[in-house]
């Protein structure tokens, strides 16, 4: 059976009964507060935005979502396509924003490791968990849906590692939405210095055509020293409105890897921005994305170079067929004092059908005088003469156009640590991929 939902629209009386509903540290409400008050303040993003000029919401109808209220009932959740093959060290799961349980092993709980919903944890740990919220690496003052997430968020997943700890079995958290439902997820990831962990996030529709409104956050903090491999597979029915602001912060020394698979969703809009902010900091960035449909997938991604000799590469790809769109805006900004950078990013498309579309912008902004940083963007379609002769050795005109798929986003592929994940990625598109000719 479904949650039970409260679609009550947006409004001061529900954000009210939303936060009497709740058992929380006042300087959290105080936070919320405040996002509240410039989520009203704001309007939606219009498309004379620079940022919203190709992506179009006009539709939205954002009074027709609210709070989330009430318990979860029993019922099925998705199926954990990262999960497969995987040994875990914990994992957690959330329905329309409400919890839906948690294990985590206790070799690791032993160690201090907190991992869980984030409104149970920051109500039991709120001394220790304050200062990062007040931190505020996602700004909440960025526009309406930022605000919002700010104010309202509910579920979410926590993930803090004590000093020097080393996780070294992947854990995994869940989202899940219902067919209309609201997903107001906050995912907050701490790993104090000299910490390593692996950590595989999922968003899924219980119906495959289901819609849906989620309105989310990540945060990463990567203190000194410390290592993130972080996965995040987005795979929402396809007419859920996906609005998402994510940041990483790494320190010196620090390093992430960071992957994302974009799957589902009528439209999606995220801004992703990994901030390395002390000498020797790296990161990885890599994307997958494929469309269908009349899907509108559209990525901010923004590497900010604040420290000297730090390395970031970031390698989106996107596969379209149908009458999708992917839009994605690349930024490598490099601060006065951040000499010695290495920055690259890259972003393919493979258009399957003559109707997709495909928008590469790649952009530089730098103060710094000894740095390299580059660029590049292709768009082509698939190769009739590889599908010709992939059918002369047996294959059918789909199984070639499958393979031809499967071997763009190698790339991406080859990057993942997790072998069982990355065969997953590969499995969830290649079901999706329709014969040419047949679009």
């Amino acid at each position: 059976m479904p949650s039970t939902l409260a679609f009550t629209g947006f409004t001061q009386e529900a954000f009210d009964a939303f936060l009497a509903a709740r058992d929380e540290p006042r300087w959290l409400v105080d936070l919320r507060r405040q996002a509240w008050i410039r989520f009203n303040e704001l309007a939606l993003p219009a498309r004379n935005d620079e940022e919203w000029a190709r992506t179009d919401i006009r539709l939205l109808k954002l009074d027709r979502f609210g709070f989330p209220a009430g318990e979860i009932l029993d019922g099925d959740m998705p199926h954990a396509l990262l999960a497969e093959g995987v040994e875990l060290g914990g994992s957690t799961a959330t329905r329309d924003s409400v919890p839906a349980g948690t294990q985590l092993s206790e070799k690791w709980a032993s160690q201090g490791v907190l991992f869980g919903d984030l409104s149970e944890l920051v109500a039991e740990h709120g001394d220790l968990l304050r200062p990062y919220f007040e931190r505020r690496v996602v700004d909440p003052h960025r526009d309406k849906f930022s605000a919002l997430n700010a104010a309202a968020w509910a579920g979410g997943a926590l993930l803090y590692v004590p000093r020097r700890v080393r996780v070294e079995q992947p854990l995994h958290a869940m989202s899940a939405l219902s067919d209309g439902g609201v997903d107001l997820n906050k995912t907050l990831v701490i790993l104090e210095e000299g910490a390593e962990a692996t950590f595989l996030t999922e968003t899924a529709s219980l119906a495959a055509h289901g819609g849906g409104l989620h309105c989310g956050s990540i945060e990463l903090i990567v203190e000194p020293s410390a290592r993130l491999r972080y996965v995040n597979l987005q795979n929402w029915g396809d007419a859920v409105w996906h609005f998402a602001h994510q940041k990483a912060h790494v320190a010196s020394r620090g390093g992430i890897q960071w992957t994302i698979g974009a799957l589902g969703s009528r439209l999606t809009k995220v801004n992703q921005h990994v901030a390395l902010t002390g000498e020797d900091a790296e990161a990885q960035v890599n994307g997958v994305m494929f469309t269908q449909g009349r899907q509108h997938l559209s990525y901010n991604t923004h590497q900010h170079h604040l420290a000297a000799h730090c390395r970031s590469d970031l390698l989106y790809k996107a596969a379209l067929q149908d009458q999708s769109r992917t839009v994605w805006r690349g930024m490598i900004k490099v601060d006065r004092g951040a000499q010695r950078t290495d920055a690259y990013q890259r972003n393919d498309n493979l258009m399957l059908a003559a109707t997709a579309r495909a928008d590469s912008i790649p952009g530089l902004e730098i103060e710094a005088d000894d740095v390299r940083c580059t660029h590049g963007s292709t768009s082509g379609r698939v190769d009739q003469q590889q599908v010709f002769y992939a059918m002369t050795r047996g294959y059918t005109r789909q199984e070639a156009v499958r393979m031809i798929v499967e071997g763009f986003f190698q790339q991406v592929f080859d990057r993942i640590p997790i072998e069982s994940v990355s065969e997953a990625l590969g499995e969830a598109i290649g079901r999706r991929v329709r014969a040419i000719g047949e679009q």
